[in-house]
C-alpha cells in the first residue's frame, strides 16, 4: 500500500528543527549579549568618566591656575595641546601591546600611571613645567581610548558597536555634567586650605578615582570571549560564531590587495581618510572641552561653581542625542547621514555661539547644540574604520586613525588660544572651528557606501 504520510513532512519537520535551532540560538545570543553588556559596559563607561576628567580639568584650573602663575591664553592654548603630542607617540606601540599583553593588565596599568601624573600637576609652578606634564600626561593615556575601542570588538560584531561605542563615550558629557560642578566646587571650598590654591586640590582629588577604577579593572574585565567565567559553553559559541563571522566581512571589506599586516594598515588610502574625518571631528571636540568653561565665563557667569553647573547643560544634551543616534544608526545601518547631521549641528552651534558671546541665554542654547553635535561624531565615526580591520589590522589601525586624529587635539586649543590672544575675543576661533566640522561633513559624504552602511 502507498504511504498515506504526506511526501513533503519529513522536509517540513527538518525546517521546522532547523527553525527552532535558530530560534534557540537567538535566545542564546540575546541572553549573551545582555550578559556583556552588564559586565563591561558600565565599567568602561566608568573608566572614560575618571580619564576624560583627569584630561580636560585643565580647562576649569585655567579659570584660577592661569591668574595665579600668570598664564598667557596661548601657553595655556599649547600645554592643554602638548598632551596630545605624547599621546600620538606612543598610542601605537600602546595598542600593540594591549593586543599582546591583554585588556585587563595594560587598561589598569594606563589608569594608575596617569592618576600618578595627574596628582603632580599640583607642583607645577612654571609654563615649562606645565608642558612637561601635559606631555607626560599624554604619554601615559595613550593607548586608553584605542584600547578600549579594539577591547570592543573582541565583544560586539558592527551591527551592534556603534551603540556600544556610543555609551562608552557617554563618558564625556558625563565627565562634563558632574566634573564641571565638582571642579568648580573643590576650587571654591578648598581654596587656601592648608596653604594650597583651588586649582592645586582639584588636580589632586580628581587624580584618586583613577588609581581605585585602576586596582578594579584587574579584577572586573576579563581579556576576551573564552577567558569570561561568567558566559556558559552554548553563549560563547554564540558570540564567538558573530565575531568570526564579523572578521570575515571585514576581510572581505579590506579589498582584494589589502592585507591584515602593520604595512598594509600604513598603505591603505581609507585609513588615512578615516585621518582625515576624524581630525575635522576631534578639533571640534577638544576646542568645546577645554574652552567650555572660559566660553561660559565671558557670556558673564561668575563664581566657579556656577560656571561648573551652566557647563554641565551642553553635555546633558549630548548624552541624549549621541545615543540616540548611535541606536538609529544601528538600527538602520546606515552611518554617512548619521554623521553628516551632528557635524552640521556642531558647525552651526559654534557659529551661533560666535555671533552671540555676551547672551548667556542664547549662548549656552549654541553651546549645547555643538556639544550634542561634534560628541555625538566621535562613536558612530568608529564604525566607519572598524568595518575593514580586524586582528592585527586592527590593533594597528585604530592606533594610527586615533593618534592622526588626536593631533587635532593639540592644533585645536593652541589655535584657540593663539588666535583669542591675537583678537582679544573667542569670534573668530569659533568660525574656524565651525569651517572645518563643514569639511569633515564633506569628506564623510564623499566615502565609499560600501564603508558607511554597515
Amino acid at each position: 500500500m502507498p504511504s498515506t504520510q504526506p511526501a513533503a513532512s519529513v522536509p517540513a519537520f527538518d525546517s521546522l528543527g532547523g527553525n527552532a535551532r535558530l530560534d534557540t540560538d537567538a535566545k542564546i545570543e540575546k541572553r549573551a549579549y545582555s550578559k556583556v553588556f552588564w559586565r563591561i559596559m558600565p565599567f568602561l563607561m566608568l573608566c572614560y568618566v575618571v580619564a576624560y576628567l583627569d584630561r580636560v580639568n585643565v580647562g576649569f584650573a585655567k579659570l584660577q591656575m592661569g591668574q595665579d602663575l600668570a598664564f598667557s591664553e596661548t601657553v595655556f592654548g599649547l600645554g592643554a595641546g602638548l598632551f596630545f603630542i605624547g599621546y600620538f607617540l606612543f598610542e601605537l606601540p600602546s595598542n600593540l601591546l594591549m593586543h599582546k599583553i591583554g585588556a585587563r593588565i595594560w587598561i589598569a596599568r594606563i589608569m594608575i600611571t596617569w592618576g600618578i601624573i595627574s596628582a603632580l600637576f599640583m607642583f607645577v609652578q612654571t609654563p615649562t613645567q606645565f608642558y612637561v606634564m601635559r606631555f607626560l600626561l599624554g604619554l601615559a593615556e595613550a593607548g586608553f581610548y584605542p584600547g578600549v575601542i579594539l577591547y570592543l570588538t573582541y565583544w560586539f560584531p558592527a551591527n551592534r558597536r556603534a551603540k556600544m561605542i556610543a555609551l562608552f563615550m557617554s563618558g564625556i558629557p558625563i565627565a562634563g555634567m558632574f566634573g564641571n560642578p565638582l571642579s568648580g566646587w573643590i576650587m571654591d571650598a578648598f581654596n587656601d586650605t592648608h596653604g594650597m590654591r583651588g586649582w592645586q586640590w582639584m588636580f589632586l582629588l580628581e587624580a584618586l578615582p583613577a588609581f581605585v577604577v585602576g586596582l578594579l579593572t584587574i579584577f572586573v574585565l576579563r581579556d576576551g570571549i573564552d577567558k569570561a567565567p561568567w558566559l556558559d559553553a552554548d553563549e560563547k559559541r554564540v558570540l564567538k560564531r558573530n565575531i568570526e563571522e564579523d572578521q570575515r566581512n571585514a576581510g572581505a571589506a579590506a579589498g582584494k590587495g589589502h592585507g591584515h599586516s602593520l604595512g598594509a594598515v600604513f598603505a591603505d588610502r581609507r585609513v588615512w581618510w578615516m585621518c582625515l574625518i576624524y581630525f575635522c571631528f576631534v578639533t571640534g571636540q577638544y576646542a568645546l572641552t577645554f574652552w567650555m568653561p572660559t566660553l561660559v565665563k565671558s557670556s558673564g557667569v561668575t563664581g566657579n561653581f556656577n560656571i561648573g553647573l551652566l557647563s554641565a547643560i551642553p553635555f546633558l544634551c549630548a548624552v541624549v542625542v549621541m545615543n540616540i543616534l548611535g541606536h538609529s544608526a544601528d538600527a538602520r545601518r546606515e552611518r554617512r547621514w548619521h554623521l553628516i547631521v551632528p557635524a552640521l549641528m556642531g558647525a552651526l552651534g559654534f557659529a551661533i555661539a560666535a555671533s552671540f558671546t555676551n547672551n548667556t541665554t542664547v549662548a549656552i542654547a549654541a553651546l549645547s547644540l555643538a556639544a550634542a553635535g561634534v560628541l555625538t561624531c566621535a562613536p558612530l565615526f568608529w564604525s566607519l574604520p572598524t568595518s575593514f580591520l580586524s586582528g592585527i589590522a586592527a590593533a594597528s589601525g585604530i592606533a594610527v586613525v586615533n593618534s592622526v586624529g588626536n593631533l587635532a587635539g593639540f592644533v585645536s586649543p593652541y589655535m584657540v588660544g593663539a588666535l583669542k590672544d591675537l583678537t582679544h575675543s573667542t569670534q573668530l576661533p569659533m568660525y574656524v572651528l565651525s569651517a572645518i566640522l563643514v569639511v569633515g561633513a564633506v569628506l564623510v559624504w564623499l566615502t565609499p557606501a560600501k564603508l558607511v552602511n554597515r
